[in-house]
């Protein structure tokens, strides 16, 4: 339950994070990644059986802390989510 939990997570960033560059593609600069957090939604969609559970708490360790600082920057007053 908790591996399907955190793929879910992702799938949801990596929608939204599509959503608001498609809304606001001026801050795709902003955020390093975007395009590989988006494939890697993409991948967890449509590709469940090839997902590397290794690949996965890679990209919960390195990519989300990283990401979350940028949205946290992208806010007003930059506040903390």
């Amino acid at each position: 339950m908790l591996r399907a939990a955190v793929e879910r997570q992702f799938e949801i960033i990596g929608e939204a994070l599509n959503q608001m560059l498609k809304r606001e593609p001026a801050l795709a600069p902003r955020l390093s990644d975007h395009r590989r957090i988006i494939a890697f939604r993409n991948r967890l969609i449509h590709g469940y059986a090839d997902i590397d559970d290794e690949v996965v708490w890679g990209v919960l360790t390195t990519s989300l802390p990283r990401l979350r600082r940028e949205i946290v920057a992208l806010l007003p007053d930059n506040k903390a989510i």
